[in-house]
């Protein structure tokens, strides 16, 4: 260490004082590299956003909606669901597969199984096909999606992880739908249909090339692999740089101390302890308020929600899709560092509320009495309301999610989030259409009272994470003790010293 000073570490950053400040994104070549390959890893989520700006636009499509006989209601349901319910099969599977055969293997075969599908999909000749296509694109889609994030969460940069791993979700590609919007035959939908491969085809034949977690390698007792992967990436090949010994011997003691202290291993650990009943109540919430926000009605139903209000040209209906998926969720990824995840969730939800209320209260006045003033609203509310729900739910509900929770339990937690937003999605895609059909805005009023129920809950009872590593934001869970432990642990085996500057946390925190 230059000059013979000893590093300091601190437990609301203890990666502050140990990193390069002249080493950056952009101007170190094993960094650049590092994060061509998270790139490759977030377009994962690229896939089922799209998917659902696919579904959206199909619906606006004549080319589509004729050759698959008009589909409403139930039958609509049924299309736009089966992918969900695809993905509930493979979820018994996606955890063992991600710890088992590692980070990169199991995107691998997500990603190729998801190949296979989109080919099916895209030379459909009925209905039968494409509901069968969908549903095997969910399958792998299961697979690629519990692995991918963790492995982006689990390489990153101290520096870069939550906001890269805040990036995952933020992906989607609505305008294809919107380029092949002229083509007069069935390509109309089987091009955007065909693009929906590129991700995957992408994955399967680069993603064995990138490197695997150093933790899921510590955990198989592959430790010289995780500690060279490590100083590659983060220290130029220097397996003496601080920050390279503080973040192994931080990994090893806080897998050490899962194993034998917490207990957190298997199913049966995450209602075992206080620590991971509060971790499994709010990823449950979280998951269930990503879908259950209002949101859904815009992201499969946009057509129907502005026909509703008089603008009933496709191209219209598609640009305004086009611009919704690209408008803020980029950028909201940047914030999560500098302004605390609590902070962006209550934000968020505040936002939601006030924006969807005021859209239901317009889209009554138009329904009413055909008040065009109150359609044009609409349209500005609806961005409005994107603009809150991508503070905080479009770029934190899954780095929230693996960032609290422990690795031992991180890919079976993971899988809990993503099997709670397919039953959230199911639900949404089945009763949405139905009951639309049946009470019109109406139907809004739900969505404006539970929004306010999910802002109490947010009040109460989610923690603040910031600025801590990856460890130690697991630990917090399980009380001070346990991140002062492996916090002092690693410091002590890496030589730091480590300067302890505990947070304050809502009082919800010992609840």
């Amino acid at each position: 260490m230059a000059g013979g000073s000893t590093p300091i570490a601190s437990v609301t950053n203890a990666y502050t004082h140990l990193m390069d400040p002249n080493r950056t994104w952009y101007n170190n070549r094993r960094l650049v590299a590092l994060n061509a390959w998270i790139v490759l890893l977030l377009i994962t989520s690229s896939t089922n956003g799209y998917d659902g700006s696919m579904m959206n636009g199909l619906q606006s499509l004549t080319q589509w909606e004729t050759y698959f006989d008009r589909p409403t209601k139930g039958r609509l349901g049924l299309l736009n669901a089966i992918q969900n319910i695809g993905a509930l099969a493979g979820y018994p599977f996606a955890p063992y597969l991600s710890d088992g055969l590692g980070r990169r293997l199991t995107v691998f075969l997500g990603a190729l199984i998801m190949c296979i599908a989109v080919a099916i999909q895209t030379a459909a000749q009925s209905v039968g096909m494409f509901i069968g296509a969908r549903f095997l694109i969910g399958f792998g889609l299961t697979f690629a999606a519990n692995a991918a994030p963790m492995l982006v969460t689990e390489l990153s940069y101290p520096k870069y992880r939550a906001p890269l791993t805040s990036t995952y979700n933020s992906l989607c590609a609505a305008w294809a739908t919107f380029g092949t919007f002229h083509i007069n035959n069935t390509w109309a939908w089987r091009v955007p249909s065909l693009l929906q491969a590129i991700p995957s085809i992408l994955q399967v034949l680069f993603v064995l090339f990138a490197p695997e977690s150093p933790r899921w390698l510590v955990s198989k007792g592959r430790e010289e692999e995780a500690l060279k992967i490590l100083a590659y990436y983060h220290a130029d090949s220097n397996e003496d740089d601080p920050l390279v010994k503080y973040e192994f011997e931080e990994i090893k003691a806080a897998i050490e101390f899962d194993r034998t202290v917490a207990a957190n291993v298997g199913w049966k650990s995450f209602l075992s302890t206080p620590g991971n009943r509060k971790r499994v109540r709010i990823i449950i919430a979280i998951a269930f308020f990503s879908q259950w926000s209002a949101n859904g009605l815009v992201s499969y139903y946009l057509n129907k929600i502005l026909t509703s209000i008089g603008v009933t040209s496709p191209t219209i209906q598609l640009l305004i899709n086009g611009i919704l998926q690209l408008a803020w969720a980029l950028a909201a990824s940047s914030m999560v560092e500098r302004f605390g995840r609590r902070l962006l969730f209550l934000t968020s939800v505040v936002g939601m509320t006030l924006f969807f209320t005021l859209q239901t209260i317009c889209t009554a006045r138009f329904e009413i009495n055909g008040n065009e003033s109150a359609a044009h609203a609409v349209i500005a509310l609806i961005f409005l309301y994107y603009a809150s729900y991508d503070l905080a739910f479009t770029p934190l509900i899954v780095t929230y999610t693996l960032e609290i929770l422990p690795y031992n339990i991180r890919a079976k937690g993971f899988t809990i989030f993503n099997f709670t937003i397919s039953l959230a999605l199911i639900f949404n895609q089945y009763v949405n259409p139905i009951a639309l059909a049946a009470i019109a805005w109406k139907y809004y009023l739900v969505y404006c009272v539970w929004l306010v129920c999910e802002g109490v809950f947010l009040y109460f009872f989610v923690i603040e994470t910031k600025n801590r590593t990856l460890e130690e934001t697991a630990a917090i869970f399980d009380g001070t003790t346990a991140t002062d432990g492996i916090a002092n642990n690693a410091a002590v085996e890496a030589g730091v010293v480590h300067e302890i500057k505990v947070d304050p946390q809502p009082s919800s925190y010992d609840a």
